[in-house]
């Protein structure tokens, strides 16, 4: 900087007419873009301008609940249970064809839980591992295409 724009200690000079115009385009910007944005000028990614796109719609799923599952853990784990919960995402034109073999389905998801060790039921980060499996023999019952997914609603160990 120059010397005229420093003052005695070194520090920029001070000008009040730039602190007064800072001040009154402060509220001025503010306002203005609180009206861009209420009068929706201003596109949101959530929908809030004109140019937004309509939502796609929903694939033609279903979900299938499945019962309850209560595994005892063996002698090793002290008395202790999984009591194991989940829904099924099937196509919605397999949903009665997937509900009628849900006694193959808790069988073979009751068989997987009661071969699983203790130690990778208790390991938080084997739940992807856990869920893949579990999806995989379904999906072997229930014949290729029908179930999409296996969403875990309840995973208790006690």
């Amino acid at each position: 900087m120059t010397d005229a724009a420093t003052d005695t200690a070194g520090t920029p000079a001070r000008n009040p007419r730039l602190w007064i115009a800072g001040l009154a385009l402060v509220p001025l910007l503010g306002g203005g873009g609180f009206y861009a944005t209420y009068a929706r000028l201003v596109p949101w990614p959530g929908g809030g301008g004109g140019h937004a796109e309509p939502a796609a719609a929903l694939p033609d799923i279903a979900f299938v609940p499945v019962d309850p599952v209560i595994v005892s853990l063996g002698p090793q784990s002290g008395g202790r249970h999984l009591k194991f919960t989940a829904q099924l995402e099937v196509a919605a034109a397999y949903q009665a064809e997937v509900a009628h073999l849900m006694p193959r389905i808790l069988d073979v998801l009751n068989g997987y839980l009661r071969a699983v060790e203790i130690a990778a039921l208790e390991d938080r980060s084997a739940m992807t591992r856990l869920r893949a499996q579990m999806l995989r023999r379904v999906q072997i019952v229930t014949g290729e295409g029908r179930v999409r997914d296996l969403l875990v609603t309840e995973f208790i160990l006690n």
